[in-house]
């Protein structure tokens, strides 16, 4: 079979497309024929040697990374029930890697059964981007009389955030980078999208919500601008953090938490690990519904590289997925081929 292989530490280009040995179903094992395999941020880490912060262990070398498949099962293992023969499935392979193949083996037990109306990049982006997404939701206890300000709300978790918010009747305010990403941001249902790279955002804003204060700050960017989103806050506000991408945590003292009246917490770790099953049905019932509709930029399995290099640049829009040859993925969702591939 074809697949991605990682030789050595480094740069994007050390992926390398090339011909491996099929794997095997072992016991309590199926080999899934995959559609989509998901890319995430980790994956760069991964390739280039950067995560000793992750949890996820280091792998040995040569490794096929990929962690997030979507596909049919074509074979099981011995001890597993045939019937799973033929099915479509979505699963997340935990801290072994592999996903990015045409053939993936995964544990039994770790299968979702797929609706025929679910394609399998949406799949894959609910199972892992979409379960800790719904992990965020659970502790943010959105309500309706809530102005939502989600940050990097074009990525995958801020996408299915702004929906969240839409669904929930929130005020729901999106930060994007450029006109088109704004854009994106508008047609999932905020009332207000805000290009980040304009550097009056923030007083631009407070005039357009008047009265209104913002009661819910959503944050994975952090950096100078997660720290004027903060500043935002209004009395008895929320701030959820989960992530840094801009630079750094967003910095605050218990001062300003006892002053303003505001509450700040850390949203990953151990309390979404402790629930992942429970998170992962509740992303896919959302997905299945059709109350979340992923953001998708998509790249043939041969193009991991470029894949790589636009997640890394931010050119990309939502989850990135990598489709391999004659899948049947629906494009109905943005892609390298209708939206640009610069930020």
């Amino acid at each position: 079979m074809k697949a991605i292989r990682l030789h050595a530490f480094g740069p994007a280009e050390n992926l390398v497309y090339e011909e491996v040995p099929d794997p095997v179903a072992g016991s309590g094992m199926v080999l899934v024929e995959v559609e989509a395999a998901g890319v995430h941020l980790v994956d760069t880490m991964i390739r280039a040697g950067t995560n000793d912060d992750s949890p996820i262990p280091v792998p040995s070398l040569p490794t096929v990374p990929g962690r997030e498949v979507a596909g049919r099962v074509s074979a099981v293992g011995p001890d597993v029930d045939p019937s799973w023969i033929g099915k479509r499935v979505v699963v997340h392979l935990g801290m072994v890697p592999g996903g990015y193949a045409e053939r993936a083996v995964a544990k039994v037990e770790s299968l979702y059964e797929l609706a025929d109306h679910v394609d399998a990049a949406q799949a894959v982006a609910a199972i892992g981007t979409g379960r800790t997404t719904a992990g965020i939701l659970n502790q943010a206890h959105l309500t309706a009389d809530d102005v939502v300000l989600v940050t990097s709300a074009a990525g995958g978790i801020g996408s299915y955030l702004i929906q969240s918010a839409r669904n929930a009747g929130a005020v729901a305010i999106g930060q994007a980078g450029g006109p088109s990403k704004v854009e994106t941001v508008r047609s999932l249902g905020a009332q207000f999208a805000i290009d980040y790279r304009d550097p009056d955002w923030a007083t631009t804003l407070k005039s357009e919500l008047g009265d209104r204060e913002i009661t819910l700050l959503l944050d994975g960017v952090g950096g100078p601008n997660g720290q004027q989103a903060f500043n935002l806050l209004g009395t008895g506000g929320r701030a959820l953090m989960f992530g840094w991408s801009g630079g750094g945590p967003i910095e605050f003292t218990h001062e300003d938490l006892m002053t303003r009246g505001l509450t700040a917490g850390w949203a990953i770790g151990a309390k979404l690990t402790r629930h992942l099953r429970a998170l992962e049905s509740a992303a896919l019932e959302e997905t299945t519904t059709g109350r979340w509709k992923a953001l998708t930029t998509t790249f043939p399995l041969s193009e991991a590289a470029a894949a790589h290099k636009s997640l890394e640049t931010r050119a990309t829009i939502g989850k990135v997925v990598l489709l391999t040859e004659g899948s049947h993925t629906s494009t109905a969702h943005p892609t390298p081929s209708d939206q640009p591939r610069s930020a």
